[in-house]
């Protein structure tokens, strides 16, 4: 006897909804998680701090370019962009003079 094709389950909102909190949460814990890298590395003296405060100021400059998207608001773009560019700063920074 053989057994019928196995159905694949459907993607609902409710599973989207579940895959958007993941994202946020995971997000949330490796911001936690840098500025405590951050910390760490800049009382042991260790330069990496500069590339680690980076990720911060990148993470801060997509959520607000994410939000001036969506909402279409131009200060979200300019202090999205601002952020940005400090965060490129102390990446550039951290690569000359690691």
């Amino acid at each position: 006897m053989k057994n019928p094709p196995r159905e694949r389950p459907v993607k609902d909102e409710r599973d989207e909804m579940i895959d958007r909190d993941a994202r946020n949460w995971s997000l949330e814990l490796m911001i936690c998680a840098t500025q405590v890298l951050t910390i760490i590395c800049a009382v042991k003296g260790n330069s990496a701090w500069k590339g680690s405060l980076s990720l911060l100021f990148f993470g801060v400059a997509a959520a607000l370019i994410y939000k001036y998207k969506m909402y279409g608001e131009k200060p979200y773009l300019y202090v999205g962009l601002v952020f940005l560019a400090i965060g490129a700063a102390f990446i550039a920074w951290f690569a000359l003079t690691a």
